[in-house]
């Protein structure tokens, strides 16, 4: 049977990219389309009509929306190199701290550039609090999902993105100091080319700092 498969994104999205990431680890050949989130194609309020957000995975004509919803319909459509681990509890487990990372560290990282002084040192305190988190899950392990990239690995990109921040702007709420298991671990990523292929252009990096300064929370998910 034919495959069509269709990734309606929006290059400075992180939830965009490990849509983009996921589609290149299982080697699913993809035609993306590049949403300006001011002025949306027709098709991606067709294909996303309740949200109206990137990114949009549309298989064989079948929508299928929001990132982590996404990952997981993709690992059960296409069954080579799976992302969520086959033991229940396991698979449960990177779906409980793929939860943490977007319901919790996300909200917090966007708060950071909207504080200052007292306020903004709590930020930082708060954020450091759940980077720990996330460091003790990569205890004894070499990627989150054990010996190879996986499902939370996929959704913890967002670390890369933030230590690429903090090396532009100066503003390193991520150390190798207090978080040596991270750091081990955003090296190991970035030495693979398909993750090297998914994060921003180098030369777009300070555009994509400003426009997520400024980007509304609905752009994407």
């Amino acid at each position: 049977m034919g495959e069509e498969v269709k990734l309606h994104g929006m290059w400075a999205s992180p939830f965009s990219r490990r849509v983009e990431l996921a589609l290149k680890l299982k080697a699913i050949p993809y035609q993306y389309i590049e949403e300006d989130l001011s002025n949306k194609t027709p098709s991606l309020l067709r294909y996303n009509p309740v949200h109206k957000k990137v990114p949009v995975l549309v298989h064989n004509d079948k929508p299928v929306a929001e990132s982590m919803v996404i990952i997981e319909y993709m690992d059960e459509t296409w069954e080579n190199n799976p992302f969520l681990p086959r033991d229940p509890y396991e698979r449960a487990m990177a779906r409980f701290y793929a939860k943490f990372i977007d319901d919790k560290l996300l909200p917090t990282l966007a708060k950071l550039g909207q504080t200052a002084g007292k306020e903004k040192e709590e930020t930082i305190e708060e954020i450091h609090e759940q980077l720990k988190v996330l460091e003790d899950e990569l205890k004894g392990k070499q990627f989150f999902g054990g010996q190879r990239i996986g499902y939370l690995d996929i959704v913890a990109m967002i670390l890369v993105w933030l230590h690429l921040t903090g090396s532009i702007t100066g503003q390193k709420v991520l150390s190798t100091e207090k978080f040596p298991l991270i750091y081990e671990w955003i090296e190991r990523v970035m030495k693979m080319e398909v993750v090297n292929e998914c994060l921003i252009p180098e030369e777009k990096r300070q555009d994509w700092i400003q426009l997520a300064q400024r980007a509304p929370k609905s752009a994407s998910n």
